[in-house]
């Protein structure tokens, strides 16, 4: 039997059973692990979940878990996302040994830096030295200014402070510095792909990092009054979510069919002005902000939705757009150029990223055709069909195939 190609994965976000980027670490680790032997590096806080899933899944105890924290009373000041950055610097940097100890003991010539893919944030300088394989990645879109100025003003620096950051980061020295010594970069985004400098572009591929979880497969049944359409939106209430874009389109759809009703499913810090601007257009009896909620909640709200919408501003809230095909739901979202070049306007309806007050509109138009349930049933049927082909199994195998290409290639020089 041939030996399995070695990989050291650092994914300091991957756990079963969540989503955001924290299920995507953990749905790439399963899938690389069909065809390599992998060395996960993960925060020791994700332990207690990865190893009951391995004990009940034992298909896949042939992966190699390596863990790693500071202790619980040396990080009391990392709340939630408040200080990640920070700590995720920190940890980086103190488990660098432990990348240079796993892959020399073991032999393993490829480093895959997985999560969190942002290419501002650091990487491990270890592994950067090896094959590195970087991705996907993200991180260098930014929020027009005609978008944040209705922003609460903490919301309104951070993507001032975003927009400079972003237009410098080609003369970010840790930037081009992995831009150099990566030998594989997986961009999210073709404005991920374009920044990228022009010496390393021979070395980027376009790729997503989520693919649709077709255990989700099931009835579209609802629960709920069968002559409401209900819409449904998900993801951390970050301004640039465009949650207020949803909600400023709702008085002109209601005014030609009130039989509608939305739930904005996730909590964060806009839910204040959200909730104010629920009020302003007196939207109460139609919007629903149901918080933060278990998975098994969030899929039972997923299958009384009649459709869902996606109205980030760049690539965000990925998992429930691919969620939705499985489902059999019609998906309207911002075309980000990352994960929406998966999705066509035969199951979906994708909406150019132009002026605010266009955008606003073209969600007016949307939400109301969807309201005619001919045409939701016709796009949710055809996202059913095409959903297996974004399958994870189909992701999986093509994340082989552009990792084993490259490595090829790197190997015959």
């Amino acid at each position: 039997m041939q030996q399995r190609i070695k990989i050291f994965v650092s994914a300091y976000a991957c756990e079963p059973g969540l989503g955001s980027e924290i299920g995507v670490g953990w749905h790439w680790v399963l899938e690389m692990s069909k065809y390599f032997e992998l060395w996960v590096l993960t925060r020791e806080s994700n332990r207690h979940t990865i190893e009951p899933w391995i004990a009940q899944h034992p298909e896949y105890a042939g992966i190699h878990f390596l863990y790693y924290d500071w202790p619980k009373w040396a990080r009391l000041w990392k709340k939630g996302l408040r200080g990640v950055r920070t700590y995720y610097n920190i940890w980086q940097a103190c488990t660098n040994g432990i990348v240079k100890r796993a892959m020399q003991k073991n032999d393993i010539r490829i480093f895959h830096h997985l999560t969190y893919g942002n290419v501002l944030w650091k990487v491990s300088g270890y592994g950067q030295k090896q094959f590195f394989v970087w991705g996907p990645v993200g991180g260098l879109e930014s929020i027009p200014a005609e978008y944040s100025r209705h922003y609460n003003r903490k919301s309104q620096l951070i993507e001032k402070v975003r927009r400079v950051v972003t237009s410098m980061a080609v003369w970010n020295m840790g930037f081009r510095k992995r831009c150099k010594q990566a030998n594989l970069i997986l961009c999210k985004t073709e404005i991920t792909r374009d920044l990228i400098p022009q010496k390393q572009a021979d070395k980027t591929v376009l790729f997503t990092d989520v693919a649709t979880d077709i255990s989700c497969l099931y009835s579209s049944d609802k629960k709920v009054e069968q002559n409401v359409t209900e819409f449904i939106t998900v993801g951390h209430l970050d301004a640039w979510r465009g949650f207020d874009l949803i909600i400023e389109a709702l008085p002109k759809v209601i005014a030609q069919n009130s039989k509608i009703h939305l739930t904005i499913v996730g909590n964060g810090p806009d839910k204040a002005r959200l909730e104010r601007l629920v009020k302003k257009y007196a939207l109460e009896p139609f919007v629903t902000l149901a918080g933060k909620v278990s998975m098994n909640i969030y899929k039972d709200l997923m299958r009384n939705a009649d459709v869902v919408v996606n109205a980030a501003l760049k690539e965000g809230a990925v998992t429930v757009s691919f969620d939705c095909m499985a489902m059999g739901k019609p998906l309207i979202c911002l075309d980000t150029t990352g994960y929406t070049r998966y999705f066509t306007n035969d199951y979906a309806t994708l909406i150019p990223q132009k002026g605010r007050a266009e955008v606003i509109q073209h969600l007016e138009e949307a939400m109301l055709r969807m309201t005619q349930p001919e045409e939701r049933d016709r796009l949710g049927r055809k996202a059913q069909e095409v959903s297996e082909k974004f399958s994870w199994e189909n992701h999986g195998r093509e994340i082989r195939d552009v990792i084993m290409k490259a490595y090829a290639s790197y190997s015959t020089k």
